[in-house]
Protein backbone atom coordinates (compact mmCIF):
# COMPACT_ATOMS: atom_id res chain seq x y z
CA UNK A 1 0.00 0.00 0.00
CA UNK A 2 1.34 3.45 -1.12
CA UNK A 3 1.85 6.30 1.50
CA UNK A 4 -0.88 8.01 0.28
CA UNK A 5 -3.27 5.24 -0.05
CA UNK A 6 -2.18 4.85 3.81
CA UNK A 7 -3.41 8.35 4.59
CA UNK A 8 -6.30 7.83 2.66
CA UNK A 9 -7.30 4.81 5.05
CA UNK A 10 -6.53 6.67 7.78
CA UNK A 11 -8.46 9.80 6.57
CA UNK A 12 -11.77 6.99 5.79
CA UNK A 13 -11.31 5.50 9.31
CA UNK A 14 -10.95 9.34 11.42
CA UNK A 15 -7.70 7.53 12.63
CA UNK A 16 -5.94 10.52 10.99
CA UNK A 17 -4.13 12.94 12.91
CA UNK A 18 -4.75 16.98 11.88
CA UNK A 19 -2.20 19.74 12.77
CA UNK A 20 -3.72 22.80 12.85
CA UNK A 21 -0.67 25.64 12.42
CA UNK A 22 -2.22 28.82 13.81
CA UNK A 23 -4.28 29.32 16.42
CA UNK A 24 -6.44 32.54 15.70
CA UNK A 25 -9.66 33.78 14.71
CA UNK A 26 -9.05 30.63 11.83
CA UNK A 27 -7.41 28.33 13.60
CA UNK A 28 -8.97 27.82 16.48
CA UNK A 29 -12.55 27.51 15.11
CA UNK A 30 -11.64 24.86 12.95
CA UNK A 31 -9.06 22.97 15.52
CA UNK A 32 -11.97 22.40 17.89
CA UNK A 33 -14.14 21.41 14.57
CA UNK A 34 -12.48 18.41 14.22
CA UNK A 35 -12.09 17.67 17.88
CA UNK A 36 -15.91 17.77 17.51
CA UNK A 37 -16.18 15.35 14.51
CA UNK A 38 -14.14 12.46 16.57
CA UNK A 39 -10.56 13.21 14.56
CA UNK A 40 -7.41 14.11 16.99
CA UNK A 41 -5.99 17.17 16.38
CA UNK A 42 -2.46 19.13 17.41
CA UNK A 43 -2.57 22.93 17.74
CA UNK A 44 0.83 24.91 16.77
CA UNK A 45 1.68 28.07 17.75
CA UNK A 46 4.31 30.42 18.36
CA UNK A 47 2.73 32.37 20.96
CA UNK A 48 3.74 30.42 24.09
CA UNK A 49 0.66 32.41 26.12
CA UNK A 50 -1.66 30.89 23.67
CA UNK A 51 -0.39 27.42 24.01
CA UNK A 52 -0.63 27.23 28.03
CA UNK A 53 -3.75 29.01 28.39
CA UNK A 54 -5.45 26.26 25.71
CA UNK A 55 -3.97 23.59 27.38
CA UNK A 56 -5.49 25.05 30.38
CA UNK A 57 -8.42 25.00 29.41
CA UNK A 58 -8.62 28.58 28.82
CA UNK A 59 -10.04 30.49 25.80
CA UNK A 60 -8.63 34.04 24.78
CA UNK A 61 -11.18 34.66 21.76
CA UNK A 62 -14.35 36.11 23.31
CA UNK A 63 -16.99 33.92 21.55
CA UNK A 64 -15.31 30.59 22.20
CA UNK A 65 -16.09 29.83 25.70
CA UNK A 66 -13.63 28.02 27.75
CA UNK A 67 -16.09 24.99 27.79
CA UNK A 68 -15.50 24.60 24.24
CA UNK A 69 -11.52 23.91 25.01
CA UNK A 70 -12.56 21.95 27.96
CA UNK A 71 -14.69 19.95 25.70
CA UNK A 72 -11.86 19.30 22.95
CA UNK A 73 -9.21 18.95 25.77
CA UNK A 74 -11.19 15.68 26.61
CA UNK A 75 -11.31 15.04 23.07
CA UNK A 76 -7.51 14.74 22.74
CA UNK A 77 -6.73 18.41 21.34
CA UNK A 78 -3.55 19.68 22.64
CA UNK A 79 -1.47 22.72 21.66
CA UNK A 80 2.16 23.09 21.48
CA UNK A 81 5.13 25.80 20.26
CA UNK A 82 6.75 22.19 19.60
CA UNK A 83 7.14 22.56 15.38
CA UNK A 84 9.00 18.94 16.01
CA UNK A 85 5.71 17.40 16.58
CA UNK A 86 4.51 17.95 13.07
CA UNK A 87 5.70 14.24 12.04
CA UNK A 88 3.02 12.78 14.23
CA UNK A 89 -0.03 14.49 11.94
CA UNK A 90 -1.20 12.89 8.63
CA UNK A 91 -2.72 16.37 7.65
CA UNK A 92 -1.18 19.91 8.33
CA UNK A 93 -3.07 23.18 7.97
CA UNK A 94 -1.97 26.55 7.88
CA UNK A 95 -4.04 29.43 8.84
CA UNK A 96 -1.94 32.03 9.79
CA UNK A 97 -2.24 35.82 8.83
CA UNK A 98 -1.46 36.92 5.34
CA UNK A 99 -1.19 41.29 6.13
CA UNK A 100 0.41 43.56 3.59
CA UNK A 101 3.64 45.54 4.42
CA UNK A 102 4.40 48.84 4.89
CA UNK A 103 4.19 49.47 1.14
CA UNK A 104 0.86 48.05 1.02
CA UNK A 105 1.99 44.51 -0.91
CA UNK A 106 1.93 40.89 0.42
CA UNK A 107 3.37 39.69 3.11
CA UNK A 108 4.07 35.84 3.04
CA UNK A 109 6.40 35.78 6.06
CA UNK A 110 4.34 34.20 8.17
CA UNK A 111 3.38 31.85 5.63
CA UNK A 112 7.15 31.09 4.49
CA UNK A 113 8.15 31.19 7.96
CA UNK A 114 5.34 28.70 9.18
CA UNK A 115 6.11 25.87 6.05
CA UNK A 116 9.95 26.47 6.71
CA UNK A 117 9.40 25.68 10.24
CA UNK A 118 7.46 22.42 10.11
CA UNK A 119 9.09 20.96 6.70
CA UNK A 120 12.28 19.90 8.55
CA UNK A 121 9.89 17.62 10.40
CA UNK A 122 7.12 16.71 7.52
CA UNK A 123 7.40 12.83 6.16
CA UNK A 124 6.07 11.42 3.05
CA UNK A 125 2.25 10.35 3.52
CA UNK A 126 0.99 13.90 4.75
CA UNK A 127 -1.26 16.24 3.66
CA UNK A 128 -0.93 19.97 3.56
CA UNK A 129 -3.57 22.62 3.47
CA UNK A 130 -3.07 26.60 3.11
CA UNK A 131 -6.13 28.60 4.32
CA UNK A 132 -4.10 31.53 4.20
CA UNK A 133 -5.77 33.93 1.75
CA UNK A 134 -2.94 34.82 -0.87
CA UNK A 135 -2.77 35.91 -4.40
CA UNK A 136 -3.32 33.31 -6.64
CA UNK A 137 0.18 31.04 -7.62
CA UNK A 138 1.23 30.85 -3.76
CA UNK A 139 0.52 27.22 -3.68
CA UNK A 140 2.26 26.15 -6.95
CA UNK A 141 4.73 29.01 -6.89
CA UNK A 142 5.84 29.21 -2.92
CA UNK A 143 4.82 25.85 -1.42
CA UNK A 144 5.05 23.30 -3.62
CA UNK A 145 8.65 23.97 -4.61
CA UNK A 146 9.84 23.99 -0.52
CA UNK A 147 8.11 20.19 -0.42
CA UNK A 148 10.41 18.94 -3.38
CA UNK A 149 13.19 20.73 -2.03
CA UNK A 150 12.38 17.88 0.79
CA UNK A 151 11.78 15.24 -1.71
CA UNK A 152 8.07 15.23 -1.05
CA UNK A 153 6.34 15.85 -4.42
CA UNK A 154 2.88 16.48 -4.43
CA UNK A 155 0.10 13.56 -5.72
CA UNK A 156 2.99 11.14 -5.35
CA UNK A 157 4.33 10.97 -1.92
CA UNK A 158 2.05 13.53 -0.13
CA UNK A 159 -0.91 15.59 -1.02
CA UNK A 160 -0.83 19.72 -1.20
CA UNK A 161 -3.93 21.61 -1.70
CA UNK A 162 -5.65 25.19 -1.10
CA UNK A 163 -8.54 25.85 0.60
CA UNK A 164 -9.51 28.96 2.08
CA UNK A 165 -10.88 30.04 5.20
CA UNK A 166 -14.60 32.13 5.00
CA UNK A 167 -14.94 32.55 8.84
CA UNK A 168 -17.42 35.26 9.47
CA UNK A 169 -17.11 36.33 13.28
CA UNK A 170 -19.80 37.43 14.99
CA UNK A 171 -22.27 35.41 12.37
CA UNK A 172 -25.03 33.66 14.49
CA UNK A 173 -26.47 31.56 11.63
CA UNK A 174 -23.40 30.45 9.84
CA UNK A 175 -20.51 28.29 11.78
CA UNK A 176 -17.02 26.63 10.69
CA UNK A 177 -19.16 23.48 9.64
CA UNK A 178 -22.41 25.46 8.24
CA UNK A 179 -20.10 27.21 5.89
CA UNK A 180 -19.44 25.45 2.36
CA UNK A 181 -15.63 24.75 1.98
CA UNK A 182 -14.31 25.87 -1.26
CA UNK A 183 -11.31 23.54 -2.09
CA UNK A 184 -8.23 23.35 -4.80
CA UNK A 185 -5.89 20.49 -5.29
CA UNK A 186 -2.36 20.39 -7.31
CA UNK A 187 -3.41 16.95 -9.04
CA UNK A 188 -7.01 15.37 -8.56
CA UNK A 189 -5.37 12.76 -6.22
CA UNK A 190 -4.47 15.73 -3.77
CA UNK A 191 -8.23 17.35 -4.60
CA UNK A 192 -9.55 13.70 -3.56
CA UNK A 193 -7.11 13.37 -0.41
CA UNK A 194 -8.23 17.32 0.83
CA UNK A 195 -11.63 16.51 0.30
CA UNK A 196 -11.94 13.56 2.39
CA UNK A 197 -10.38 15.16 5.37
CA UNK A 198 -12.74 18.00 5.17
CA UNK A 199 -15.73 16.50 4.67
CA UNK A 200 -15.75 15.11 8.40
CA UNK A 201 -15.90 18.81 9.49
CA UNK A 202 -17.57 20.50 6.97
CA UNK A 203 -20.96 19.61 5.79
CA UNK A 204 -20.72 20.90 1.60
CA UNK A 205 -17.57 20.84 -0.45
CA UNK A 206 -16.90 22.91 -3.24
CA UNK A 207 -13.76 21.06 -5.52
CA UNK A 208 -12.45 23.59 -8.13
CA UNK A 209 -9.84 22.86 -10.82
CA UNK A 210 -7.24 24.06 -9.04
CA UNK A 211 -5.51 25.99 -6.32
CA UNK A 212 -5.28 28.92 -8.53
CA UNK A 213 -8.83 29.28 -9.08
CA UNK A 214 -9.42 28.39 -5.58
CA UNK A 215 -6.93 31.55 -4.42
CA UNK A 216 -8.95 33.59 -6.78
CA UNK A 217 -11.86 32.48 -5.69
CA UNK A 218 -11.60 33.86 -2.03
CA UNK A 219 -10.03 37.03 -3.46
CA UNK A 220 -12.94 37.69 -5.56
CA UNK A 221 -15.51 36.98 -3.04
CA UNK A 222 -13.56 39.60 -0.97
CA UNK A 223 -12.94 42.14 -3.93
CA UNK A 224 -16.80 42.35 -4.61
CA UNK A 225 -17.17 43.14 -0.52
CA UNK A 226 -14.28 46.12 -0.88
CA UNK A 227 -16.15 47.40 -4.09
CA UNK A 228 -19.68 47.49 -2.67
CA UNK A 229 -18.53 48.68 0.31
CA UNK A 230 -16.22 51.64 -1.12
CA UNK A 231 -19.23 52.41 -3.89
CA UNK A 232 -21.88 53.07 -0.86
CA UNK A 233 -19.15 55.19 1.19
CA UNK A 234 -18.63 57.30 -1.83
CA UNK A 235 -22.34 57.60 -1.97
CA UNK A 236 -22.52 58.56 1.44
CA UNK A 237 -19.73 61.60 0.98
CA UNK A 238 -22.00 62.32 -2.25
CA UNK A 239 -25.38 62.38 0.16
CA UNK A 240 -23.93 63.95 3.20
CA UNK A 241 -23.06 67.23 1.13
CA UNK A 242 -26.03 67.30 -0.36
CA UNK A 243 -27.87 66.92 3.16
CA UNK A 244 -29.86 63.77 1.86
CA UNK A 245 -29.88 60.50 5.05
CA UNK A 246 -27.83 57.57 3.06
CA UNK A 247 -29.57 55.07 5.45
CA UNK A 248 -32.80 56.11 3.96
CA UNK A 249 -31.89 55.84 0.63
CA UNK A 250 -30.39 52.04 0.97
CA UNK A 251 -33.26 51.22 2.85
CA UNK A 252 -35.80 52.47 0.39
CA UNK A 253 -33.65 51.08 -2.44
CA UNK A 254 -33.64 47.00 -0.98
CA UNK A 255 -37.19 47.74 -1.08
CA UNK A 256 -36.53 46.74 -5.03
CA UNK A 257 -37.25 42.64 -5.13
CA UNK A 258 -34.17 42.18 -8.10
CA UNK A 259 -30.84 43.56 -9.24
CA UNK A 260 -30.05 45.66 -6.00
CA UNK A 261 -27.85 44.13 -2.88
CA UNK A 262 -27.91 46.72 -0.05
CA UNK A 263 -24.35 47.32 1.79
CA UNK A 264 -24.03 49.52 4.65
CA UNK A 265 -21.36 52.39 4.94
CA UNK A 266 -19.03 53.17 8.02
CA UNK A 267 -15.89 54.44 9.14
CA UNK A 268 -13.71 52.28 7.02
CA UNK A 269 -12.60 48.77 6.61
CA UNK A 270 -11.58 46.34 9.26
CA UNK A 271 -10.73 42.84 9.81
CA UNK A 272 -8.55 40.44 8.52
CA UNK A 273 -9.26 39.85 4.96
CA UNK A 274 -11.37 43.26 3.04
CA UNK A 275 -9.00 45.87 3.62
CA UNK A 276 -5.92 43.85 2.64
CA UNK A 277 -6.92 40.67 0.32
CA UNK A 278 -7.72 42.98 -2.95
CA UNK A 279 -3.94 44.42 -2.86
CA UNK A 280 -2.46 40.90 -3.31
CA UNK A 281 -4.59 40.50 -6.52
CA UNK A 282 -3.59 43.86 -7.65
CA UNK A 283 0.12 43.07 -6.82
CA UNK A 284 0.15 39.86 -8.70
CA UNK A 285 -2.02 41.45 -11.67
CA UNK A 286 0.74 43.32 -12.38
CA UNK A 287 3.09 40.87 -13.49
CA UNK A 288 0.47 40.24 -15.93
CA UNK A 289 0.54 44.01 -17.09
CA UNK A 290 -2.94 44.01 -15.33
CA UNK A 291 -3.84 47.46 -13.81
CA UNK A 292 -6.49 46.63 -11.51
CA UNK A 293 -8.23 50.32 -11.20
CA UNK A 294 -12.08 49.94 -10.23
CA UNK A 295 -10.28 47.33 -6.93
CA UNK A 296 -7.44 50.25 -6.20
CA UNK A 297 -10.16 53.10 -6.36
CA UNK A 298 -12.48 50.54 -4.12
CA UNK A 299 -9.39 50.17 -1.76
CA UNK A 300 -8.64 54.27 -1.47
CA UNK A 301 -11.81 55.25 -0.99
CA UNK A 302 -12.41 52.98 1.79
CA UNK A 303 -8.87 53.74 3.43
CA UNK A 304 -9.96 57.31 3.51
CA UNK A 305 -12.94 56.93 5.68
CA UNK A 306 -11.52 57.50 8.83
CA UNK A 307 -10.13 60.52 7.66
CA UNK A 308 -13.47 61.71 6.47
CA UNK A 309 -14.85 61.13 9.93
CA UNK A 310 -12.38 62.68 12.07
CA UNK A 311 -13.31 65.92 9.71
CA UNK A 312 -17.33 65.29 10.42
CA UNK A 313 -15.58 65.23 14.52
CA UNK A 314 -13.55 68.48 13.99
CA UNK A 315 -16.93 70.13 12.26
CA UNK A 316 -18.74 68.79 15.34
CA UNK A 317 -16.68 70.45 17.57
CA UNK A 318 -16.26 73.50 15.45
CA UNK A 319 -20.04 74.31 15.26
CA UNK A 320 -20.14 74.53 19.50
CA UNK A 321 -17.30 76.56 20.01
CA UNK A 322 -14.71 73.82 20.09
CA UNK A 323 -11.24 72.85 18.67
CA UNK A 324 -10.58 69.39 18.21
CA UNK A 325 -7.62 70.00 20.22
CA UNK A 326 -7.30 70.19 23.71
CA UNK A 327 -11.02 68.11 23.40
CA UNK A 328 -11.68 64.59 25.07
CA UNK A 329 -13.52 62.28 22.31
CA UNK A 330 -14.57 59.13 23.00
CA UNK A 331 -14.53 56.16 20.32
CA UNK A 332 -17.43 53.93 20.48
CA UNK A 333 -16.51 50.92 19.67
CA UNK A 334 -13.25 48.75 19.14
CA UNK A 335 -13.68 46.29 17.42
CA UNK A 336 -13.92 46.23 13.31
CA UNK A 337 -17.41 45.17 13.10
CA UNK A 338 -20.60 44.93 15.61
CA UNK A 339 -20.54 42.34 18.71
CA UNK A 340 -17.10 41.07 18.45
CA UNK A 341 -13.68 41.30 20.25
CA UNK A 342 -11.41 41.59 16.91
CA UNK A 343 -9.75 44.81 16.56
CA UNK A 344 -7.70 43.76 13.80
CA UNK A 345 -7.39 46.34 11.09
CA UNK A 346 -9.98 48.64 12.80
CA UNK A 347 -10.62 51.85 11.62
CA UNK A 348 -11.72 52.83 14.85
CA UNK A 349 -8.19 52.56 16.04
CA UNK A 350 -6.69 54.56 13.20
CA UNK A 351 -9.56 56.96 14.02
CA UNK A 352 -8.06 57.52 17.17
CA UNK A 353 -4.90 57.81 16.14
CA UNK A 354 -6.11 60.52 13.74
CA UNK A 355 -7.92 62.47 16.35
CA UNK A 356 -5.07 62.30 18.95
CA UNK A 357 -2.47 63.42 16.32
CA UNK A 358 -4.99 66.58 16.28
CA UNK A 359 -3.96 66.83 19.72
CA UNK A 360 -7.35 65.68 21.32
CA UNK A 361 -7.48 63.33 24.45
CA UNK A 362 -8.93 59.94 22.93
CA UNK A 363 -10.56 57.34 24.88
CA UNK A 364 -12.60 54.22 23.88
CA UNK A 365 -15.86 51.89 25.13
CA UNK A 366 -15.97 48.95 24.26
CA UNK A 367 -17.63 45.81 26.10
CA UNK A 368 -16.05 43.40 23.90
CA UNK A 369 -12.62 44.74 24.53
CA UNK A 370 -11.71 45.29 27.97
CA UNK A 371 -8.24 46.51 27.37
CA UNK A 372 -6.58 48.11 24.54
CA UNK A 373 -4.70 45.22 22.47
CA UNK A 374 -1.38 44.91 21.43
CA UNK A 375 -0.82 45.81 18.55
CA UNK A 376 1.95 46.57 15.46
CA UNK A 377 1.63 50.41 14.19
CA UNK A 378 -0.68 51.57 17.53
CA UNK A 379 0.43 52.35 21.00
CA UNK A 380 -2.43 53.41 23.80
CA UNK A 381 -2.17 52.55 27.03
CA UNK A 382 -6.08 52.73 27.57
CA UNK A 383 -8.95 50.29 29.28
CA UNK A 384 -12.39 50.72 27.88
CA UNK A 385 -14.49 53.65 29.93
CA UNK A 386 -17.64 52.65 31.45
CA UNK A 387 -20.83 54.54 29.97
CA UNK A 388 -22.35 55.81 32.91
CA UNK A 389 -24.04 59.23 32.70
CA UNK A 390 -21.39 61.18 34.35
CA UNK A 391 -18.61 59.67 32.60
CA UNK A 392 -20.79 60.04 29.03
CA UNK A 393 -21.05 63.92 29.89
CA UNK A 394 -17.46 64.79 30.56
CA UNK A 395 -16.35 63.64 26.90
CA UNK A 396 -16.55 66.95 24.59
CA UNK A 397 -17.93 64.22 21.80
CA UNK A 398 -18.86 60.74 21.30
CA UNK A 399 -17.78 58.79 18.22
CA UNK A 400 -20.18 55.47 17.69
CA UNK A 401 -17.40 53.59 15.14
CA UNK A 402 -18.94 50.66 15.97
CA UNK A 403 -22.32 49.90 17.00
CA UNK A 404 -22.19 46.94 19.03
CA UNK A 405 -25.71 45.91 20.50
CA UNK A 406 -24.21 45.89 23.93
CA UNK A 407 -23.92 50.15 23.73
CA UNK A 408 -27.57 51.67 25.72
CA UNK A 409 -28.13 54.04 23.16
CA UNK A 410 -30.84 55.77 24.53
CA UNK A 411 -28.61 56.72 27.66
CA UNK A 412 -26.03 57.87 25.20
CA UNK A 413 -28.60 59.92 23.13
CA UNK A 414 -29.09 61.55 26.44
CA UNK A 415 -26.32 62.52 28.14
CA UNK A 416 -23.78 63.44 25.34
CA UNK A 417 -22.61 66.77 24.51
CA UNK A 418 -22.51 65.57 20.77
CA UNK A 419 -22.62 62.29 19.05
CA UNK A 420 -20.97 61.56 15.54
CA UNK A 421 -22.43 58.39 14.10
CA UNK A 422 -20.83 56.64 11.57
CA UNK A 423 -22.93 53.52 11.52
CA UNK A 424 -26.09 55.43 11.12
CA UNK A 425 -27.64 53.25 14.39
CA UNK A 426 -28.87 56.78 16.40
CA UNK A 427 -32.10 58.34 16.14
CA UNK A 428 -32.22 62.21 15.07
CA UNK A 429 -31.54 64.42 17.50
CA UNK A 430 -30.08 68.14 18.02
CA UNK A 431 -26.65 66.65 19.44
CA UNK A 432 -26.51 64.01 17.02
CA UNK A 433 -24.87 64.15 13.79
CA UNK A 434 -24.34 61.80 10.91
CA UNK A 435 -20.89 60.69 9.32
Amino acid sequence: MSNLQLLRQRIESKTAVVGIYGLGYVGLPLALRFAEVGLKVIGFDIDAAKVSKLNAGQSYIERITPNLIQQARARGFEATDDFSRTTEADALIICVPTPLDRHREPDLSFIVNTVEALLPHAREGQLLSLESTTWPGTTEEVLAPRLRARGLEPGQNCALVFSPEREDPGNPHYGTKDIPKVIGGTTPTCLALGQALYQHAIQTMVPVSSTRAAEMTKLLENIHRSVNIGLVNEMKIVADKMGINIHEVIDAAATKPFGFVPYKPGPGLGGHCIPIDPYYLTWKAREYGVNTRFIELAGDINHHMPNWVAGKVADALNDRGKAVKGSRILVLGLAYKKNIDDTRESPAVEIMDLLQGKGAEVAYSDPHVPTFPRKRDYAFDLQSEPLTPDNIARFDCLVLATDHDAFDYALLQRHARVIVDTRGRLAAASNTVAA
